[in-house]
């Protein structure tokens, strides 16, 4: 469903990307993990179309992206930003319902609400929190309003950059689940960029490292741990002796 090849990335002499070269299969669920600042979220704006490459290629469902209506290409996707990204002036249900209110997805507000209201449920919160404002929930019941904004669309693709950030190890465990199966479900393919390895362990179908703007190794997630790759095994471990060098 998406394929990078040979991507490279600079920003001025910071090169990001260096020959980054994946493939994620329709349906599945791919970790890509890596230390902050190794380019996980760099690689998730070049498939979206947000940075442009310097070099190589992304496919999308075999076509190269860039081509063709980009409303239409965006109308694939479902995002579950880090940080919740919710828009605090607008009631709960309008932020899972933002897209079908508007643009090439619109519906009739009270067809919108009540899809918002089903994905709402769908996250395990009640009918009443349709009509708070995000200010007036937890960080858990934020994510999963995000969570229900990401899949409101019914998208083929869903990225989730950081799903667990800013929780509790039980929300997390929650959130991950959650994601699981709605993945499953849906038949989605999913992206997540993350260093939370309980995430990791919880979500991915295969696992990809990312290190010096290279996919260092790739597997499946039953294989990470007995992979021998020195760049992974280190992360994994979280030692500070390794091919990584920790930031002092």
């Amino acid at each position: 469903m998406i394929r990078l090849e040979n991507v490279h990335k600079a920003f001025g002499s910071n090169r990001v990307l260096r020959d980054m070269t994946l493939e994620i299969p329709q349906g599945s669920s791919m970790v890509i993990i890596g230390g902050s600042g190794t380019g996980k979220s760099v690689a998730l704006k070049c498939v979206l179309g947000l940075i442009q490459p310097d070099s190589g290629k992304i496919f999308v469902d075999g076509t190269e992206t860039g081509t063709g209506d980009r409303d239409a290409f965006l109308a694939r996707f479902g995002m579950l930003f880090q940080g919740g990204a919710l828009f605090d002036s607008l009631p709960v249900w309008q932020n899972v319902a933002f897209r079908l209110l508007r643009g090439s997805l619109k519906r009739p507000a009270d067809e919108a609400r009540e899809i918002a209201m089903e994905k709402l449920r769908r996250v395990g919160l009640k009918p009443q929190v349709a009509d708070l404002f995000p200010a007036e929930l937890s960080g858990g019941m934020q994510k999963r309003v995000g969570l229900a904004r990401a899949i409101a669309a019914e998208p083929e693709i869903i990225f989730f950059d950081e799903p667990t950030a800013g929780l509790d190890p039980i929300m997390a465990g929650v959130i991950n689940e959650l994601i699981r199966e709605i993945v499953v479900e849906m038949g989605a393919t999913a992206m997540t960029i993350t260093h939370d390895m309980s995430s990791v362990r919880a979500i991915a179908d295969n696992v990809a490292m990312l290190h010096g703007g290279v996919i260092q190794w790739t597997g499946p997630v039953a294989e990470m741990d007995a992979s021998s790759d020195p760049y992974l095994d280190q992360f994994i471990q979280g030692r500070a002796e390794g091919p990584i060098e920790a930031v002092r």
